[in-house]
C-alpha cells in the first residue's frame, strides 16, 4: 500500500475520508466505458466516484489558493469568468490561504476535522506529502474518466507531477529559474558571449567590475531551489531511489555523487573573489541589487520577469538566458517550481465533477494565455501559445521566450526530486551555504551537515509513516 501520513488524529480522519462514496459509477467504470487507458503501473489511491456533468446544477465548491497581490487578482478574475460562463450551474468560492506553507498547514489541520476545500493549490515540493496523505483523488482518475487528452499539457510540466505514469495533480502555476543580466554592463565590458555556467561567469568577473561598471558581478541569493537546479544542470540526483520517484527516498544522493561539493566549491570561489557577495536567503534576495543597477547578473524565477522589468523601469536593458550550469561541460536540465492543483476526496461525486470541470477551465488555452499574461507563469497548455493574448504578451516581453525555449530544451529526465521533507531540506541547505560563506564550515563539512540533517528528517518521517 502507499504510505500514509499518520498521527492518532489524522488516522481517524483519513479512515473517514477514504470510505467509498455511494451511488453512481466509479471513475474506473467510467473510464472503462469510454475506452480510455488505465492510469499507470503504480498502485493508486482508492477509486473515487464522479457524477455526470448534467448532475451538478447548483453545486458549490471551495478552492484554496496561495496567490496574493496581482496573482491573486488574476485568480479572482478566472473564478469570476468560470462562475459566469459555465453552463452546468457550478459555483466556485475561492479563498486565499496565505503563503504555500501556511496553506498546507491549514489543510493538515482541516483534515483532522473535515475537509475545508475541494480543490487546493500546493507548491511543488509538497507533492510527496500530498501523495502520501491519502486525502486526494489522483488527477489521472479524473482524466481517464472524462477521456481528457493529456497531450494538451506541456510534457515537461506534467512530468513533475507524474509518478509511475499516473498524474497526481494538474500543473497550474509553473515556472523555471532564469539568469537575468544587465545588457548595458555587458556591452560596456565588451562581452558578446553570454556565459552559460558559474565557471563562465567567474571568467568575466573582472571585466564586468572594471569595464562594465558593475558594483557586483552577481547577486546570487541563497535559495534551496537554486541548489536543486544546479544539481539537475549537472545531470545528478538530489535523492536516492531515482530522485524519490521509483520509490520513496530514504536518503539524499548529492553527497555521494559529488553534486553538492561541485556547487559549493563554485559558489565559494565566486564569493571569495568578491564576485558574488552575500545578499541574503530566499528567491528574491538578489533582485534588489540587480534592479538598482548594482549587480550585472542575478538568478530568479521566470515569474519574476515582469516585476524586474517594472523595477528597472528602463534604467538599463534586461537580458535573459538559461539558468547556468556549474561548468561548461555539464549536461543536464532544469526542473519546475510553482504549484499544482489537487482534488480532495470529499466523498461527494457532484463536488468531484464540479472540481474537475473547474480544473479543465483553469488549464484551457484561453485561461492559461490570460494567466501567463497577468502573472508570468508558463501557460501549461500548449495551445495557449496560439492565443492572441499570449502572442501580444510575448511581443511586449520578448525576454519570456527564453523561458519557453529553456522548458522545451530540457527533458523529463531532469524533472527533479520528490521528497517528503523538502521544506525542511531547503532550509537546511540554505543554512549550510550561509555557514560556508561566513567561514563557519568548509565545503566538505557543509555537505556532510546537509546530508546528515536531511537524512535524519527523512528517516524520522519514514519511521512514523512507514
Amino acid at each position: 500500500m502507499k504510505k500514509r501520513v499518520v498521527s492518532v488524529l489524522l488516522t481517524a480522519a483519513m479512515a473517514v475520508s477514504l470510505l467509498a462514496g455511494c451511488g453512481g459509477k466509479s471513475l474506473a467504470d467510467q473510464a472503462a466505458a469510454q475506452g480510455s487507458a488505465g492510469s499507470g503501473e503504480g498502485e493508486t489511491a482508492e477509486t473515487a466516484e464522479m457524477a455526470a456533468a448534467d448532475e451538478v446544477d447548483g453545486t458549490e465548491i471551495t478552492f484554496w489558493h496561495s496567490m496574493g497581490g496581482v496573482n491573486g487578482q488574476a485568480i479572482d478574475e478566472l473564478v469570476k469568468r468560470f462562475n459566469e460562463e459555465n453552463e452546468l450551474g457550478i459555483t466556485v468560492v475561492s479563498e486565499y490561504q496565505g503563503e504555500y506553507d501556511d496553506a498546507l498547514n491549514k489543510l493538515k489541520s482541516a483534515q483532522i476535522g473535515n475537509m475545508g476545500a475541494d480543490l487546493v493549490q500546493v507548491y511543488e515540493i509538497g507533492t510527496r506529502f500530498m501523495i502520501d496523505s491519502g486525502w486526494i483523488v489522483p488527477m489521472q482518475q479524473l482524466v481517464d474518466a472524462d477521456g481528457y487528452d493529456l497531450s494538451q499539457i506541456e510534457p515537461n510540466l506534467a512530468a513533475y507531477y507524474t509518478i509511475d505514469n499516473e498524474l497526481y495533480s494538474m500543473p497550474f502555476n509553473s515556472s523555471t529559474p532564469l539568469m537575468y543580466y544587465n545588457k548595458d554592463m555587458f556591452d560596456a565590458a565588451g562581452i558578446t558571449e553570454i556565459p552559460t555556467s558559474l565557471e563562465g561567469i567567474e571568467a568575466i568577473g573582472d571585466q564586468l567590475l572594471n569595464e562594465g561598471g558593475a558594483g557586483e558581478v552577481m547577486s546570487l541569493s541563497i535559495y534551496g531551489w537554486f541548489f536543486e537546479q544546479f544539481l539537475g544542470k549537472q545531470g545528478l540526483d538530489y535523492a536516492n531511489n531515482g530522485n524519490g520517484r521509483e520509490d520513496a527516498a530514504t536518503a539524499v544522493a548529492f553527497d555521494e555523487n559529488g553534486g553538492a561539493a561541485n556547487i559549493l566549491n563554485a559558489w565559494k570561489s565566486l564569493y571569495d573573489k568578491g564576485y558574488a557577495p552575500l545578499v541574503g536567503k530566499g528567491g528574491d534576495a538578489g533582485l534588489a541589487d540587480f534592479s538598482a543597477g548594482k549587480s550585472a547578473i542575478t538568478l530568479a524565477s521566470t515569474a519574476s520577469l515582469k516585476q524586474i522589468l517594472q523595477d528597472v523601469n528602463g534604467k538599463f536593458e534586461v537580458g535573459t538566458a538559461y539558468f547556468p550550469s556549474i561548468t561548461d561541460s555539464d549536461e543536464g536540465g532544469v526542473s519546475i517550481g510553482g504549484a499544482s492543483l489537487w482534488a480532495l476526496n470529499n466523498q461527494d461525486p457532484k463536488k468531484l465533477r464540479a472540481t474537475w470541470e473547474f480544473v479543465k477551465f483553469l488549464v484551457s488555452p484561453e485561461s492559461q494565455a490570460y494567466w501567463n499574461a497577468q502573472t508570468g507563469y508558463f501557460p501549461v497548455t500548449t495551445a495557449a501559445q496560439d492565443e492572441p493574448v499570449f502572442k501580444e504578451n510575448i511581443a511586449q516581453y520578448p525576454q519570456f521566450q527564453t523561458a519557453i525555449d529553456q522548458l522545451h530544451d530540457s527533458s523529463p529526465e531532469y524533472v527533479g526530486a520528490l521528497l517528503s521533507v523538502f521544506s525542511e531540506a531547503r532550509a537546511t541547505v540554505e543554512s549550510e551555504i550561509e555557514s560556508l560563506l561566513n567561514g563557519q564550515a568548509t565545503v566538505d563539512e557543509a555537505v556532510t551537515n546537509m546530508a546528515d540533517t536531511i537524512n535524519e528528517s527523512i528517516e524520522e518521517y519514514n519511521l512514523v509513516n512507514g
